[in-house]
């Protein structure tokens, strides 16, 4: 299909065709070479005299990579066996850098050349092998950095010291290099290397000036990358022994460890097919911090360049490092019914990578990420799989912290749902509750949890309608501890007394929105029942703490004994006070009736409960104490509850802490042949002969008789 013809009117303007030399476009376009050519934000760290600090500083990509072209060329030159120093100075202006080594040079006639013209250097030849017969590494590959340092300079002075002729001649390139000052080449006295001092070009570059800071820090990881290579930076030297893992110390000196300081040899062929090796030097450190709830920092460089944009050889250490944490977890994390993310592994860690090797590959001139290298990912994977296996080992603690994490945040998204369902579940009438009357001031409303349907009918008739509710157990509570944030939803009991209080799974307490102020257990005095509240204490403590620090949480105290004299009722709560009352009041006591739980105590004894201003108060001093001490009562390790079968804690105290709480709760459980004794002792106690218990049981079923037609008239 033939292509339309355009008609167009009179005469088309021709674009205008031009040629620029390489000057004109290195500094109008800078950004092709060096980056950008602006100020930006960038996380990073700095170093100080604590060790290191991860901040956010202005960073100007294409200021520091012009100056950084100058020292990577020195590091070309230790790479090759020929530098042991290089000294750095920066001018009080900070206008003017000088960098110099004490490197072989190179021959006086390529001075200008080699400054002033793309495409010139001496590391095109990526196959060339050293005296072992390993390829080079190198950092320059294309010949352009230090030419386009110089034409973006306003003044550029490169001093070179030939070790082979022993002459040394001075260049100094003015304005781009469009001015060009020669001394004449000299025999010289000292070391050999090469000397540059610019001044970067204002026009080019705006401001000019160069951040010390960040000159100073890029010198310092130049010698860490390098152990052996001596730096120096207005006086101040650096040197290292150790190398990078020196760096992951100044991170995290208690937290750092040293996963790896590996290389990989491999064998290629040339153009000429001819077979040459190749060396991978990899080192790779990590920093635990385990109270940290920040995601992964990585801190990597590539042939001493800092690849701050990543790139293969970050990504594939990082799968590496996971999965196998994911792998050697998988059979637990199955058993708990958790799935592991790349998070629960990565959080509070902050790793260190360097990677040493021929011919490295970056995505542009700036080298800020680098790209795929097949040699490179076989020695990652060969090198890290045997170095993850010792790490395993070692690391055990961080191996339960990665799964404690993965709990933690499964139990999260299971509280998301809840607080969902929460919400809804709020809105709907609980059909077993007994609710206050009183509907505005809903601070001054108790909500009393007891133990069994039948308690409700003596609340019923003794409360005080206008400010107290009720709501009944049926049997034990769910031990919350070894239970799912699925199977407390599922709970009907919880879910009601939730939706009654007002409260959510998930969600801290909203005061304001509260129905009751005060939570009061009433439960049965005895063994049961000091479970069930203390299966309570553990619901409410587990998820909302702070109703403990406000006194909210409450303990009633039913009589376990009604002592009728002459002129009274004495409503007894333990045995111990039953004793101490028959020896004071000794005959005046007529009968002595035991309350074997809260449906045969009688409307008195009712009243008397209900007409207390205040009950146990449940707090929590510690609460690191407290979250301890329910993980011994109710957690999955049955050998921890061991200790507390034998303890005898004492009761009766006005206000008594969870841990004490437990204790009791645990002592009073201690065996079946104690609770039988003790039960007989209180049986003989109560009724001295086969007489008088048989007119105390017609006494009792009169009783009931009495109190249930009383209760039928109240509540009707």
């Amino acid at each position: 299909m033939a292509i339309e013809r355009v008609k167009r009117k009179g005469k088309a303007k021709e674009a205008e065709i031009e040629s620029k030399d390489q000057r004109w476009h290195t500094r109008n376009r800078v950004t092709l070479v060096f980056g950008s050519n602006h100020n930006e934000d960038l996380d990073t760290y700095v170093y100080s005299n604590k060790g290191v600090e991860f901040k956010t500083v202005k960073f100007h990509p294409a200021k520091s990579k012009a100056v950084e072209e100058i020292l990577d060329n020195c590091i070309d030159e230790y790479y090759r066996g020929n530098v042991t120093e290089v000294h750095t100075t920066l001018s009080d202006d900070g206008l003017t850098v000088t960098v110099e080594d004490n490197g072989i040079g190179f021959p006086l006639k390529k001075i200008e050349q080699v400054y002033s013209e793309f495409r010139t250097g001496s590391k095109f030849k990526d196959e060339e092998t050293d005296k072992k017969g390993f390829l080079h590494r190198t950092l320059g590959q294309n010949g352009l950095g230090a030419a386009a340092t110089c034409l973006t300079s306003d003044e550029f002075k490169a001093t070179v010291r030939h070790y082979n002729t022993k002459k040394e001649q001075t260049i100094t390139f003015i304005d781009g290099a469009l001015k060009v000052k020669k001394s004449k080449p000299k025999t010289f006295k000292g070391h050999s290397g090469v000397k540059i001092e610019l001044r970067l070009a204002k026009e080019v570059y705006k401001n000019p000036k160069i951040d010390k800071e960040l000159l100073r820090k890029r010198i310092i990881d130049l010698a860490l990358n390098n152990p052996g290579l001596t730096f120096y930076f207005n006086k101040e030297k650096f040197h290292f022994k150790k190398g990078l893992f020196e760096l992951a110390r100044m991170v995290n000196e208690e937290g750092a460890q040293q996963i790896l300081d590996e290389h990989y040899v491999y064998e290629t062929t040339n153009v000429k097919k001819k077979k040459v090796k190749g060396r991978i030097d990899m080192h790779l450190s990590v920093c635990i911090d385990k109270t940290s709830e920040e995601r992964e920092k990585f801190i990597s460089f590539v042939n001493s360049t800092p690849t701050f944009d990543g790139g293969s050889h970050q990504d594939r250490f990082r799968r590496l490092f996971i999965n196998t944490i994911k792998d050697k977890l998988e059979r637990q994390a199955k058993k708990e019914k958790i799935t592991l993310v790349d998070n629960d592994v990565l959080t509070g860690l902050t790793f260190v990578l360097g990677i040493t090797m021929p011919n490295p590959r970056f995505e542009s001139q700036t080298k800020r990420k680098l790209v795929k290298d097949s040699n490179l990912d076989k020695g990652i994977e060969k090198v890290m799989t045997k170095a993850m296996d010792k790490f395993l080992r070692k690391n055990k603690e961080f191996l339960e912290l990665v799964m404690e994490r993965g709990k933690s945040r499964h139990k999260f998204q299971m509280l998301k749902e809840a607080s969902k369902k929460g919400k809804r579940s709020k809105k709907q009438r609980v059909e077993k509750l007994l609710d206050a009357n009183e509907r505005k001031k809903r601070d001054l409303c108790t909500l009393f949890i007891c133990e069994g349907d039948s308690a409700i009918g003596g609340l019923r008739s003794a409360r005080n309608k206008l400010y107290h509710g009720g709501i009944a157990l049926k049997g034990k509570p769910m031990n919350v501890a070894q239970a799912t944030i699925k199977d407390i939803i599922n709970n009907q009991e919880f879910t009601d007394i939730m939706a009654s209080i007002g409260l959510t799974l998930g969600q801290e307490v909203d005061w304001d929105k509260l129905r009751f102020s005060r939570i009061v257990f009433l439960a049965d005095s005895d063994v049961d029942g000091g479970h069930i509240n203390t299966l309570l204490t553990n619901f409410f403590y587990t998820f909302w703490p702070e109703l403990f620090e406000q006194k909210a949480i409450q303990l009633a105290k039913a009589p376990l004994f009604e002592v009728v004299t002459g002129k009274e009722t004495l409503y007894v709560e333990s045995p111990d006070q039953l004793e101490k009352i028959k020896k004071t009041h000794g005959s005046k006591i007529k009968e002595i009736h035991r309350n074997k739980g809260l449906g045969e105590m009688s409307p008195e004894a009712w009243k008397y409960v209900m007409s207390k201003e205040n009950y146990t108060i449940i707090t929590a001093d510690s609460a690191n104490d407290a979250k301890a001490m329910l993980n011994v009562c109710f957690g999955k390790d049955a050998s921890l509850r061991k200790g507390l079968l034998i303890d005898d804690s004492a009761e009766g105290a006005e206000s008594i802490s969870v841990s004490k709480g437990l204790k009791a709760k645990a002592a009073t459980s201690s065996s079946k042949k104690t609770k039988k004794k003790t039960t007989a002792k209180k049986k003989t106690a109560t009724s001295s002969s086969k007489k008088t218990k048989k007119k105390t049981a017609k006494k009792k079923v009169a009783k009931k008789k009495v109190a249930k037609k009383k209760v039928a008239k109240k509540g009707k």
